[in-house]
């Protein structure tokens, strides 16, 4: 964990100096002045009833806030307990946590976390602190590992964070998202009210098989397996497949109005998150002609390439 915590403030330090954005830069739910519509300005931050007065458009300005709490969902289900590149998908879904941790705490933010391995739910309070934000990644890198055949449960994961309805603020969603994207809906609800990132956690061999002849392939949440020949026609077949359940996932995070970063265990994932968080802010600041991520702008960050709507 000492490794991690230095590995990660060397490399993201300075990425977010200056007025308080978090991972989800935006204008913020204050309520501020009003000015004149200029092309390009969000539609729906229009203030009919100056408008109604001064007969020409005006749109209500919001104020930034400057303390955020951010709350981090983390699925470490069976199916995280693998890896074939630097790591497993678990240690990448802690390390996702820690930059998480990193570029949303001081000022007076407070963090907290909702962890699921499948075998039931441990909720973390949200709280402000060094001390506090270091026992945080203690216990979720300390989370036992499910037995095999234990089913993740993504969704009860999210549900324990609309009910009670915690205050506005910034919800990180970490897992892998195999499976059938039943957790839709459980993510648009929590967009309706927060800023929401998904943190979709991948390897190498979720998306290709390699050519390796005869191998067993096992499904560690349903405790299945079964024996096969990669023959090139099996290896295209499985790629399309996971290329369309990739897209599948993709399109049910934009349509709740979330951001998505991918990160893979065998790229260099800090670097993932800067391109992404850089983008962000260039997006919202002006210094770009693409907004990334979020459901102000709906648009997605491929890390190995460039923005994609």
């Amino acid at each position: 964990m000492r490794t991690l915590e230095l590995t990660v403030r060397r490399r993201l330090d300075g990425l977010l100096q200056g007025n308080h954005l978090g991972l989800v830069p935006g204008p913020g739910s204050e309520a501020g002045d009003a000015r004149v519509y200029q092309p390009g300005d969000d539609v729906r931050r229009m203030d009919w009833s100056v408008t109604a007065r001064t007969s020409e458009p005006h749109i209500r300005e919001t104020i930034a806030d400057r303390e955020l709490e951010t709350w981090l969902v983390v699925d470490l289900s069976p199916s995280l307990d693998f890896g074939t590149g630097g790591c497993e998908k678990r240690d990448l879904a802690v390390a996702a946590c820690a930059a998480v941790v990193h570029l949303t705490q001081g000022g007076g933010n407070r963090i907290g976390a909702v962890v699921a391995n499948g075998t039931g739910l441990v909720r973390l309070p949200a709280r402000g602190g060094t001390a506090h934000a270091h026992g945080l990644m203690r216990r979720i890198a300390g989370t036992p590992r499910a037995p095999e055949g234990t089913r993740g449960d993504l969704v009860g994961a999210l549900e324990a964070l609309r009910n009670p309805p915690r205050r506005r603020g910034l919800v990180v969603v970490i897992s892998d998202f195999l499976g059938d994207p039943d957790w839709s809906r459980a993510l648009r609800a929590l967009a309706v009210r927060h800023d929401v990132l998904a943190i979709e956690v991948g390897d190498l061999r979720d998306e290709e098989l390699p050519d390796v002849g005869t191998v067993v392939l096992a499904d560690p949440e349903s405790g299945h397996s079964r024996e096969v020949t990669t023959t090139p026609t099996l290896r295209r077949r499985f790629a399309a497949e996971a290329a369309a359940h990739r897209d599948r996932v993709a399109t049910a995070i934009r349509a709740a109005g979330a951001g998505h970063l991918r990160l893979r265990t065998d790229r260099d994932w800090i670097a993932d998150v800067v391109r992404f968080v850089v983008a962000r802010k260039r997006g919202w600041s002006g210094q770009g002609t693409t907004a990334i991520g979020g459901r102000r702008s709906g648009a997605e960050l491929d890390p190995a390439g460039g923005g994609r709507g």
